[in-house]
């Protein structure tokens, strides 16, 4: 860790340079689900907390799991360690995980069971994620950036409606089309939540936040921007009506060519590129719009060799000549062994 005090060059950290649309020759690093299972010592702690949840809101435990991957790996940022869904959680439904299987929530079937969620988060219950971010903040480097996040409205609608993931997102589609102002409601309150807890984080001391969209890519054109676009937007704009010059990261993953559309209207960033995107439109139609972040697949992560330093070089090819950051396209697998990451960053760092 770097000495308190101390700044790199500019003052300021690279990941927020390249935020602020400058150029890194080497650029910033980090992996989406970098605090996880492929981790040895993140194991250990895991058995250690018990429950998923319960470690997500023992701040003690999740200071730790956060600094973890920074520690081993001298990434350029940490990010929060949370999950997406502690925001239904904080508005009354229940929610719990099952081991191999992935979260579970009450389903909300109908309308009515959509207005009946309740419209404000309980910050007490949130707390607890303030207070990792404030001491993950207070043991980084001075050049380290500390990512918050939250999902994306449409997402966490999509989990809330079907009480789990779903491969094609039908329950909630469904349930949009047939009751479009009870969806509209769900939607507006967990615009308002995530106002909400974006703002303490940032306010704890998260340096940018990330708006994690899985499921924008299910949308057809028209409800993209009514469920991806349009709450996205308000979102931004009200945290920044909050917290002046927020930075914020959006990935709307499988959005494709609705992306430059995404950036243009929601005033994000930065953008996430997912693994399957083409490269060269995205240099060329997204890139030069916002820095962007990705977009190695984590299959060839896990497989490394030859394989591993191919993307690598594919990836940097087609986006460091730009405000770039270097990332995954999407979490990295559980299985995925340590040398192949160290493999990946010797590579991106010794260019």
């Amino acid at each position: 860790m770097e000495e308190a005090g101390k700044t790199d060059g500019l003052g300021i950290k690279p990941l927020l340079r390249v935020l602020g649309r400058q150029h890194e020759a080497v650029p910033p690093v980090w992996m989406m689900r970098q605090a996880g299972r492929y981790l040895p010592e993140y194991r250990a702690v895991r058995e250690k907390a018990g429950g998923f949840l319960d470690l997500c809101f023992n701040p003690t435990l999740a200071t730790e799991v956060t600094l973890q991957p920074v520690r081993r790996f001298g990434f350029d940022a940490a990010i929060l360690f949370s999950d997406i869904l502690v925001i239904p959680l904080a508005l009354g439904r229940k929610l719990w995980f099952v081991e191999g299987e992935g979260p579970r929530l009450e389903p909300l079937a109908d309308a009515e069971a959509l207005l009946s969620v309740r419209q404000e988060a309980d910050q007490k219950l949130l707390a607890p994620i303030y207070e990792t971010v404030r001491r993950v903040k207070s043991e980084l480097g001075s050049t380290t950036t500390l990512i918050g996040f939250c999902g994306a409205p449409w997402t966490v609608a999509t989990y809330m409606v079907a009480g789990q993931g779903t491969p094609d997102q039908a329950p909630a589609k469904n349930l949009a089309g047939q009751a479009p102002e009870a969806f509209q409601y769900i939607i507006d309150c967990l615009v308002d939540a995530s106002v909400d807890y974006l703002a303490r984080q940032l306010e704890a001391g998260a340096d940018a936040v990330q708006i994690f969209d899985t499921w924008a890519g299910s949308l057809p054109p028209q409800d993209f921007e009514r469920w991806c676009v349009q709450p996205t937007k308000r979102l931004i704009a009200k945290l920044r009506a909050r917290r002046p010059g927020a930075k914020v990261i959006g990935f709307p993953r499988g959005a494709g060519k609705n992306i430059p559309r995404y950036v243009d209207e929601t005033g994000v960033d930065a953008v996430s590129l997912e693994s399957g995107i083409d490269r060269g439109f995205a240099r060329e139609q997204i890139q030069s719009r916002v820095p962007v972040q990705g977009n190695v697949d984590p299959l060839l992560l896990r497989a490394g060799g030859g394989a591993l330093d191919r993307e690598v070089d594919d990836v940097l090819n087609a986006f460091s000549s730009g405000p770039f950051i270097f990332n995954l396209g999407h979490g990295i697998l559980p299985d995925t062994p340590i040398a192949h990451v160290e493999r990946m960053l010797k590579r991106v760092r010794g260019r």
